[in-house]
């Protein structure tokens, strides 16, 4: 059974610093194509940011250059190194492995002074 477990996240004031990890488990240990998405109160799902099997990153306009999508020390294990973190910021994170459709179980990013 393919299982994404999510750790980090918090509450932090505008202007903090998060990290956010990720690990897949039941699943070969090689490249898959990992995202993280988050869900705003209110709002839609939504894409933050993704890498490709080849390591390749893209990012939401609104989170260019203050997230960093990473792989950590295994293949299936993906990080959101997140900055510069504004209260428009606050959501709920999900992790999310494209090849098998299963979603993390999410996490509160909550950034408010």
């Amino acid at each position: 059974q393919v299982q994404l477990v999510q750790s980090g996240g918090g509450s932090v004031q505008p202007g903090g610093s998060l990290r956010l990890s990720c690990t897949a488990s039941g699943i070969p240990n090689v490249a898959n194509a990992l995202a993280w998405y988050r869900q705003p109160p209110g709002k839609q799902r939504e894409l933050v940011a993704e890498i490709s099997i080849g390591g390749i990153t893209n990012y939401a306009d609104s989170v260019k250059g203050r997230f960093t999508i990473s792989r950590a020390n295994a293949q299936n294990t993906v990080s959101l190194q997140m900055i510069g973190l504004k209260p428009e910021d606050t959501a709920v994170y999900y992790c999310f492995i494209r090849r098998y459709g299963v979603w993390g179980q999410g996490t509160q990013v909550t950034v408010s002074s």
